[in-house]
């Protein structure tokens, strides 16, 4: 434990990737899958403990994290959409956690740094949303209260999942400038992953 509060970060690696037309979570970073980066930054936290949600490829994903120290969460219904993956793991989290973070498996850039900068500002302040931001503009990871995760466990997409709690509580949203823009970066195409790390996805 870190801190008062238990704080569990969950990250979402159940989807299909449709726009980047493979598991995107699978290409290579210098040496590492995309996964391999996002869950090294996520346990190298102050978390106290990090979640992953399975779907789509489970297997092969749990087995590139086979030696982070993190738990595995199988959400059946991944094919719904990323509001099924989240409910999924929060309603793992929710049995013990004081707040939760999310925190999608694309946004490949991430350190353990801002995830720190949100968690010890919700530490400090209580705050029921806090989420990291770069000049003004909210990124990930967004960190959620106890009070809102029964609020959490009903979104669905149809109703525009996290973003529907967020546009309605937007007087309890504490933003975190972190000072980079990897909060921004999520890839969800193959120009994307060409930009931020200067070759096409497969390449060595």
């Amino acid at each position: 434990m870190t801190g008062e509060a238990l704080i569990s970060l969950i990250v979402l690696a159940a989807g299909f990737s449709a726009r980047f037309g493979r598991n995107k979570l699978l290409e290579k970073i210098d040496g590492s899958t995309m996964i391999e980066c996002v869950v090294k930054s996520a346990v190298s936290s102050k978390a106290d403990e990090v979640i992953v949600v399975l779907g789509h490829d489970a297997s092969k994903i749990r087995e590139v994290l086979k030696n982070f120290n993190c738990k595995f969460v199988f959400n059946e219904e991944y094919h719904v959409g990323q509001s099924s993956s989240v409910k999924a793991g929060v309603k793992t989290a929710m049995k013990y956690a004081d707040a939760v973070m999310i925190l999608p498996g694309d946004v490949a850039l991430i350190t353990p740094k801002p995830i720190n900068m949100v968690i010890e500002e919700y530490r400090r302040s209580g705050t029921p949303i806090v989420v990291a931001s770069y000049m003004g503009r909210a990124g990930h990871p967004i960190l959620f209260g106890r009070s809102l995760f029964h609020e959490i466990m009903g979104i669905d997409e149809e109703t525009m999942g996290l973003k529907a709690i967020l546009n309605k509580h937007r007087d309890m949203i504490k933003k975190v400038e972190v000072g980079s823009e990897e909060v921004l970066i999520d890839v969800d195409t193959e120009d994307d992953f060409k930009k931020y790390f200067g070759k096409s996805p497969g390449k060595a």
